[in-house]
């Protein structure tokens, strides 16, 4: 799912609380560094989720060093472009087979 709007990136992850998703793979791009909303929606289901940056946010301006969803995330790709979508559903798939 992809989308530019922040309510439906929240209505999503409720949609995925329903559905029994148990993880999620989320790049909340500029919503990183501004979205509490996305964060509650996040933390208030309770879903496990990665989350991904296409670029490194570290290399970048400091504002973007901020986000409020690394501390809730189980882990963070960061810089490694689209590669990390797969590297966070790799790991996610391994963590579904060792459960």
């Amino acid at each position: 799912f992809q989308s530019n709007h922040e309510g439906a990136l929240i209505e999503r992850v409720h949609a995925a609380q329903q559905q029994g998703v148990s993880y999620l793979i989320i790049n909340p791009a500029a919503y990183t560094h501004t979205s509490v909303a996305l964060r509650d929606a996040l933390a208030g289901t309770g879903i496990s989720f990665v989350e991904v940056h296409l670029s490194n946010v570290h290399a970048r301006e400091p504002f973007r060093h901020h986000s409020y969803f690394s501390d809730l995330a189980i882990g963070v790709i960061s810089g490694l472009g689209s590669e990390g979508y797969l590297l966070a559903l790799e790991y996610l798939l391994r963590r579904i087979r060792a459960e």
